[in-house]
């Protein structure tokens, strides 16, 4: 055993594939963001007041995942923060929360929590009124002279959380500070968001909107070709790989995030299997890998009735192991779940709805069959590995807090 992992770890020491593998992660920030000039002048022009020591115009930024919103405005973050000057009788402050962080986005008291808590002050995790930790929040920051910019990220998650009561209290909030004042940054990547709220919350919070179109098979290859030369040593590219990971993406709607992914994961399979190339079938590896991690994060993400209705089709797959289930038993077996943890149970033509959505998204197969004078039924299967159902289950059963 000792010999085998000994060669493992020497193939990775020899390292033939990447130079820089940190410029393909989600969270690297690029001297340079092409094709999306046109949008990071926008913010700047919108947020330059800042630097006079005025309020800038809420802004509401929205678009498809992987589209640049976030990239864009860090980038106008750390230059607005160069820039404002050390001799200004004022203070710029830009705090950046993501509310789709486990724990972040559940209450109103923990996103205020750790706004609190990126400021330097300190609350506990839960225990005090609300009011009282708003109370806390506008003490810190109105302990001085300052321009505070509050950049919202995922805010859609927070709000189907909580309610857009409090993006309402938020964009209330100027009208009691005295030395500071607020300007909000909401991201989103739901094109329907606003549409969804109280029409005075959302005439107040996006003053100006940003709609950031996805990047086409062309200008992926341009962001991919870029990041590339930075990550990989020279010509360990197969010719057609990174036009066939761009192709990938635009199929994804576009989206940047997942086609950095895409060559990133290929990279690590190509250095796992000791090739000296990233070739096109490592492309195919790590999108049937994303796929499926995909899947994972789309459950973890959905409401708790989607999860019994999984959780109560996966366990009557285990039961008739390889025989197919109809929707009749899922309604029965997911109306008993609902009863033992207390949820409210849906209707049976919603759960065929939510189902069928799980068909859509290949996590089972449907079949209808008829039977005769009988009519017909609807036939399921999962359509999943064993390893994937024992993720799923794990986090189904961590959200409802089995024991």
């Amino acid at each position: 055993m000792k010999s085998k992992l000994d060669n493992i770890f020497e193939s990775f020491d020899k390292n033939n594939i990447f130079k820089n593998k940190l410029v393909l992660q989600t969270n690297h920030q690029p001297e340079d963001i092409i094709h999306r000039d046109v949008q990071i002048k926008q913010i700047a022009s919108i947020l330059a007041p800042v630097l006079r020591g005025e309020k800038a115009s809420n802004l509401f930024l929205y678009g498809r995942t992987g589209t640049g919103k976030t990239l864009s405005i860090q980038y106008v973050k750390n230059e607005l923060l160069k820039r404002v000057k050390k001799e200004s009788d004022f203070k710029l402050n830009i705090q950046y929360l993501n509310c789709k962080l486990k724990k972040v986005s559940d209450t109103e008291y923990r996103i205020l929590a750790e706004l609190i808590k990126k400021l330097g002050g300190n609350i506990p995790p839960t225990g005090l009124p609300t009011e009282s930790v708003y109370s806390k929040f506008i003490e810190i920051i109105d302990s001085e002279k300052q321009l505070f910019v509050l950049i919202l990220d995922e805010i859609d998650h927070a709000v189907k959380k909580i309610s857009d009561g409090f993006l309402y209290n938020l964009t209330r909030l100027n009208s009691e500070l005295s030395k500071t004042q607020i300007c909000i940054v909401g991201i989103s990547n739901d094109l329907t968001f606003l549409d969804e709220i109280d029409p005075r919350i959302r005439s107040s919070l996006s003053e100006e909107e940003i709609i950031f179109i996805p990047y086409n098979a062309v200008q992926l290859q341009e962001i991919l070709i870029k990041r590339a030369k930075e990550a990989f040593k020279e010509n360990v590219i197969q010719e057609g790989v990174i036009a066939k990971c761009a192709a990938y993406a635009a199929r994804e709607h576009g989206d940047a995030r997942r086609a950095l992914d895409l060559l990133r994961i290929a990279g690590e399979l190509a250095e796992r299997s000791n090739s000296k190339k990233i070739l096109l079938k490592h492309i195919d590896e790590s999108n049937n890998k994303i796929e499926r991690d995909k899947i994972l994060d789309i459950i973890k993400q959905e409401p708790k009735q989607f999860q019994l209705v999984l959780y109560s089709i996966i366990q009557l797959c285990e039961k008739q192991k390889k025989n197919p289930i109809v929707t009749g038993e899922i309604y029965n077996s997911y109306k008993e779940l609902c009863i033992n943890n207390k949820s409210e149970v849906l209707t049976q033509r919603r759960v065929s709805d939510i189902i069928q959505e799980f068909d859509m998204l290949g996590i089972i197969n449907v079949r209808v069959v008829s039977k005769g004078r009988g009519g017909r039924m609807r036939e399921i299967k999962l359509a999943i590995t064993d390893n994937i159902i024992k993720k799923i289950k794990l986090i189904i059963e961590d959200s409802m807090n089995y024991n």
